[in-house]
């Protein structure tokens, strides 16, 4: 099947927004924050029961920190911020690294951080970084400071320079069972064609992807080959959404 096109640069790719997709980030912005807070308000009883969890699974602290990186500036220029995750490995889990690339990820994984890494819960506390204007509700996933693979092909398709998500095309079109590569040609697609219609899809497949508990892969990433046939499936929605005026790559 044939793949969604999308512009991409060599090095650095700068994303030509159209005036609609202006104006439509930063209402995405202001919807964000009103969500963020509306959530953080209801799902406060959540938040109450998954620290006294965590606590009494394996003690303090209940939040953890990382370094991540935030929407790039004009020039390309990364810039960083902190991270808000519950804590669902020990503490003594060798800290700044991904997950997949840990020998055994399994052997660091709390009793109940198995269970909210597999419903997303330990994403909850994002809610605070989307009110600190850190993120969006929907965004390309912001990478850790040294993914620097992740963070380079990125660039080649301008994805940096949007504010991070919670979730966004790459997660609800395979998480971690996708390469480097494809992952950020899917934060590709959705940077130059961001807007409404993308954003519902990335809302209602998310939905979808957590109650299913797809995409979760502890200890690796790149094993999409195993179901092509699904991914063909779930990208053919993408050929309804238009790319970018211009020359188009077909990165495969």
């Amino acid at each position: 099947m044939k793949k969604q096109k999308v512009k991409q640069d060599e090095k650095l790719y700068y994303p030509q927004f159209t005036l609609f997709q202006k104006i439509y980030i930063k209402a995405q912005r202001i919807f964000s924050f009103i969500c963020a807070f509306l959530g953080s308000v209801i799902l406060s009883p959540v938040f109450l029961v998954l620290c006294i969890w965590i606590v009494a699974d394996s003690g303090f602290p209940v939040i953890f920190v990382q370094k991540r990186v935030a929407r790039s500036k004009p020039d390309g220029t990364y810039r960083y911020f902190p991270i808000y995750k519950f804590r669902t490995m020990y503490t003594d889990t060798p800290k700044d690294i991904p997950t997949h690339m840990l020998k055994d990820p399994h052997v660091f994984i709390t009793k109940a951080g198995r269970v909210m890494r597999k419903a997303s819960l330990d994403e909850l506390p994002q809610l605070f970084n989307v009110l600190r204007g850190d993120m969006n509700l929907i965004g390309p996933r912001p990478a850790l400071y040294n993914q620097e693979d992740l963070m380079a092909e990125r660039d080649k398709y301008g994805a940096n320079f949007l504010r991070p998500g919670i979730t966004g095309l790459a997660q609800v079109m395979g998480r971690d069972e996708l390469p480097i590569d494809v992952k950020a040609r899917y934060d590709g697609i959705y940077t130059q064609n961001v807007g409404p219609l993308i954003d519902i899809y990335c809302l209602f497949r998310t939905v979808g992807v957590v109650f299913r508990k797809e995409g979760v892969v502890e200890g690796g990433t790149g094993t999409l080959d195993e179901k092509e046939e699904n991914h063909d499936h779930n990208e053919s929605f993408l050929h309804a959404v238009p790319v970018q005026n211009g020359t188009d790559q077909d990165p495969s």
